[in-house]
């Protein structure tokens, strides 16, 4: 984009909220044989799925009504989320699981400190704002900052393996009182330094991804928090209500939470005669 007014992001994963109401009763009123050829279709499947170096994949059970079950589907090229939802729904698991709600969206890093720091650092050089040499050192620095070792790291990361998982919606408020598309860039810059501060404080005891969805779905941001205790997310998302990019201007849609589950432990899930668990020996893909 190259506004001077628009924040520039870094992309990468594709992400894909797929969220399921099981039918329990219906799933165990079948034959045990059956459920078992059931289970090993699903886990061969959600394995393989999982082992592709372009991708991953992660389940949680849910809890409240709103939802039984969340996958929640990384991809490197946006195909690859229609190629997943297609392979996932020819499962005769499918059969047994009913649609509640969805999220498509794009892991981003925001750069409102960074986007001024390019356009400030193009005008020192003397280029011609929007010219082909501007947009051209625009995009080298964008790039370099893509390479630096700490965006790559969040940029390609796979689902946070913690056993406890919260997703919601959000936008930014832009009604006729306060519109945070009209502040602004330092306003809006200063607001999100301020507000990012309060994550950071949580270091270490949550893992945020933040994913961007305007122009693929209804809200405007994705948000998914991971912990390895759930009380953490209360207490993050308490304390950012009084943040004032949030108490001003941000508006939230409904929240799902739950606990995260290795595809080993699928058939648990399934019977419900436990708690499917997340083996932490094969966190990088939740095995």
């Amino acid at each position: 984009m190259r506004n001077p007014i628009v924040p520039e992001s870094l992309d990468s994963w594709h992400i894909l909220h797929r969220m399921f109401r099981f039918k329990r009763r219906a799933f165990d009123a079948l034959p045990a044989g059956r459920r078992d050829e059931i289970v090993r279709e699903a886990a061969a499947l959600l394995e393989r799925l999982a082992a592709d170096p372009d991708g991953d994949l992660s389940l949680a059970q849910m809890l409240g009504h709103k939802c039984d079950l969340m996958l929640t589907h990384y991809g490197k090229t946006f195909d690859s989320l229609g190629e997943v939802q297609t392979a996932f729904d020819k499962l005769e698991l499918a059969d047994f699981l009913l649609p509640a709600t969805s999220y498509v969206s794009i892991l981003e890093l925001g750069l409102y400190e960074a986007s001024a720091r390019f356009h400030e650092t193009l005008r020192e050089r003397g280029l011609k704002p929007h010219s082909q040499e501007w947009n051209d050192a625009f995009d080298s620095l964008l790039a370099d900052e893509a390479a630096h070792p700490r965006s790559a790291a969040r940029l390609w990361a796979k689902v946070p393996a913690r056993r406890y998982v919260c997703f919601y919606p959000m936008n930014k408020k832009r009604g006729e009182t306060v519109n945070w598309y009209h502040l602004p860039y330092q306003e809006r810059a200063r607001l999100m330094l301020d507000h990012g501060k309060i994550g950071r404080s949580f270091h270490g005891l949550v893992t945020q991804v933040i994913s961007g969805s305007i122009g693929f779905d209804d809200w405007e941001w994705g948000v998914d928090l991971y912990a390895d205790d759930p009380l953490v997310f209360k207490k993050l998302v308490y304390e950012m209500r009084f943040d004032e990019a949030s108490a001003l201007y941000a508006e939230f849609g409904e929240f799902y939470t739950g606990m995260q589950f290795s595809f080993a432990d699928l058939a648990v899930f399934l019977s419900g005669e436990g708690s499917p668990r997340l083996m932490k020996a094969v966190e990088p893909a939740l095995r």
